[in-house]
């Protein structure tokens, strides 16, 4: 009981969080807050719970926005980004472009 003594979410459960903000501010407010599309597409409560419960990302800004209405100040919250993949330099991208190279990237467009 004492991991979550500090979590101001702790026994909300994400079904009660959503429709409280629903509530309040609507469906066209909270698409407009946080531009998700099962917000401002077809909204409904069944719909936007799956979706949250997959993606973290999302679930986060949806608490933010929660605790925020609320007042309540949390400090030091991990806001999860989601992941990018790395991108890996290739020998033609990475190599020096002068006047004498005739093949590369877009040589089609620029007739070289």
């Amino acid at each position: 009981m004492s991991q979550q003594a500090n979590n101001p979410l702790h026994g909300i459960k994400l079904e009660t969080l959503l429709t409280e903000l629903v509530e309040i501010l609507g469906w066209e407010e909270l698409g407009s807050r946080i531009d998700i599309r099962c917000f401002t597409h077809d909204p409904s409560i069944k719909s936007s719970l799956k979706f949250l419960r997959k993606q973290q990302w999302a679930r986060d800004k949806v608490e933010a926005l929660y605790l925020d209405h609320k007042g309540i100040k949390v400090r030091n919250k991990p806001v999860s980004a989601k992941p990018r993949p790395a991108v890996k330099l290739t020998a033609q991208k990475t190599a020096a472009k002068g006047p004498g190279l005739t093949s590369g990237v877009n040589a089609h467009i620029w007739g070289k």
